[in-house]
């Protein structure tokens, strides 16, 4: 489901950026772009690519929320004080071993 839902998003992602680099700029930074004739230039257009900026930006949105809870719900203890103990049983001792000595005659 991730793996799926992150997908969706990197396409969403490219997408917005596409749309945003299509429309036309308003003015600004020393009268860079925005001037003469422009591939998109009536009215219509703009709002048309305003629109799909905001719908693409929602559904961006909504991915990254998703992303952000299936991220977030794992069934790992966060910490190690969460862990349960591994074991509760005492150690078992080892058997004593006798050293073997060689009889001399």
């Amino acid at each position: 489901m991730v793996p799926i839902l992150l997908l969706i998003h990197v396409f969403l992602a490219i997408a917005m950026i596409g749309c945003i680099l299509l429309q036309r700029s308003e003015g600004g930074a020393l009268g860079i772009g925005g001037g003469g004739g422009g591939l998109m230039t009536t009215r219509g257009q703009a709002n048309l690519l305003t629109r799909t900026t905001g719908v693409l930006a929602a559904l961006f949105f909504m991915t990254s929320l998703a992303l952000a809870i299936l991220a977030g719900s794992t069934n790992r203890p966060r910490s190690i004080m969460e862990q349960p103990p591994a074991s509760t049983l005492p150690a078992v001792p080892a058997a004593p071993q006798i050293p073997s000595v060689p009889l001399q005659r």
